[in-house]
């Protein structure tokens, strides 16, 4: 797509038929609005758009650009091109194959070489690429054929070929802050480019279309230009007719509910759920239950918010509350009987028991140290009278034998060695002072007092009652 197809009525005034949010692209990197974190002197997008660039080995031959949608990506990409005197080109994961990659990096190099003109290659949504189509953009990038500018709204950690992204600089975009965005409608509403000054806007509409876009620029352009054709019409456009005013209720009338910007496949996803966990963890019940508004809103499944719920029940409160465990998990039953609209209540109850309990990550840490071990190879055998002896000829081995059974010892608790011989005296589970784990403390300590009485080799003293037993109910 050539520079005049897609942004040739930012410069045309009088063309009112674009969408606004077209009209009002800013030209030149000091009119962008916002992203003053990548834009500073000596950025590599301010390097790239000078003019003495072109030819530089210096200039970044490729850029990432990631973060959420309308916050100026392809603007940034074609204010590159247009300032530093580069040739644009445009390509959509979406709709192009390798064939179109091929294509572009060929006119380009052939621009390059009979008429000395360097290109600014586009590719939106690169991360929808697949890997061979990645690999087709390697040579030329190396080469310096193209400047390749790419945008992605998810993590190019994980969507973005290792060998494309070694050789990029990636510039991680920002949502608009309602500064940023009030700059914008406060432009577009008196900017030739937007709407003239014929029409205005109230403080509290303002304020109301901020708050709906979201941080996305385009979309509060979007909100605005609706608005405006709301309150203009025929009676307007009559000499001596009072100014259009857009009010709040205006903006209510084109925008029924504000969208919550969550991709369930993109970062979004994995950010919230993050802060809806952490809150949690963090026995913070309101901030939990706005992330769980946030998701449900946007349509995240509640069967996997409920399973993550279990998951923060025996990970964040564990044995300080153990009944917690048993809650989550009758709520996730009924989430997946029930379904919405009706399992929000569900996954309320079940985020606020987990966010109001007390907290305890002990048997998550007691798990992994114990993996630990496995995993370094600290195994060793299982003790002889812990082994099963179903047979005499196990028996004769010495499988079982010196076993002392639990329940026929005071607080059915034998000296007795349970750990192989390497492991003796190693302790995973260290219970603190919250909850359950109060009581559970205490009595550990006496637990292991005795259990640590035991002679190595689990003591010579008979088995007594049910302990002589063999087969399944020995073991």
């Amino acid at each position: 797509m050539s520079e005049q197809d897609l942004f040739g009525a930012a410069d045309a005034p009088e063309d009112v038929t674009r969408p606004l949010a077209v009209r009002m692209r800013p030209a030149t990197v000091d009119e962008v609005v916002g992203q003053s974190h990548v834009l500073g002197e000596g950025s590599p997008l301010r390097r790239l758009a000078n003019p003495a660039s072109r030819g530089s080995l210096t200039a970044p031959s490729s850029i990432i650009l990631f973060g959420p949608p309308g916050v100026g990506k392809t603007t940034l990409a074609y204010i590159v091109a247009k300032q530093s005197g580069r040739v644009f080109e445009e390509l959509s994961a979406v709709t192009s194959g390798v064939k179109d990659v091929r294509d572009v990096l060929a006119r380009a190099r052939q621009r390059l070489v009979s008429e000395g003109r360097e290109t600014v290659l586009f590719i939106d949504e690169v991360h929808r690429f697949s890997k061979s189509q990645q690999d087709a953009l390697l040579p030329s990038v190396e080469n310096r054929d193209v400047t390749f500018i790419g945008a992605t709204t998810e993590n190019p950690s994980f969507s973005i070929i290792k060998p494309l992204l070694s050789r990029s600089v990636v510039v991680k975009l920002e949502s608009l802050s309602p500064e940023d965005l009030k700059t914008l409608v406060e432009r577009a509403l008196a900017d030739p480019r937007g709407l003239k000054g014929e029409v205005k806007a109230t403080d509290e509409a303002v304020d109301e279309i901020i708050r709906m876009a979201g941080g996305d620029a385009r979309k509060t352009l979007t909100i605005l230009e609706a608005a405006a054709g709301a309150v203009t019409g025929d009676q307007a456009r009559k000499k001596g007719a009072r100014r259009p005013i857009i009010t709040p209720d205006v903006v209510g009338t084109v925008m029924d509910v504000a969208a919550v910007r969550y991709d369930k496949d993109g970062d979004d996803h994995y950010d919230v759920i993050s802060a809806f966990i952490k809150s949690m963890r963090g026995s913070d019940p309101d901030a939990a239950l706005h992330w769980l508004a946030r998701m449900l809103r946007a349509g995240e499944d509640p069967r996997f918010i409920a399973r993550r719920i279990m998951i923060a029940a025996a990970e964040e409160v564990g044995m300080a509350a153990p009944q917690v465990l048993q809650v989550t998990v009758a709520a996730a039953q009924a989430v997946a009987m029930i379904g919405m609209p009706e399992a929000r209540i569900i996954l309320s109850e079940a985020t606020l028991a987990v966010a109001t309990a007390p907290k305890s990550n002990a048997s998550y840490v007691a798990i992994n140290q114990a993996l630990a071990d496995v995993d370094a190879g600290n195994i060793g055998q299982v003790p002889l009278h812990l082994r099963n002896a179903p047979t005499k000829l196990m028996k004769s081995w010495g499988n079982h034998e010196g076993y002392r059974y639990a329940h026929d010892y005071p607080g059915a608790v034998a000296p007795q060695q349970y750990m192989p011989d390497e492991l003796v005296g190693r302790e995973y589970y260290h219970p603190n002072d919250r909850g359950y784990e109060r009581e559970v403390g205490p009595r550990l300590e006496r637990i292991r007092s005795i259990l640590h009485q035991a002679p190595g080799n689990g003591g010579s003293g008979g088995s007594g009652g049910q302990g002589g037993g063999t087969g399944a109910a020995a073991a």
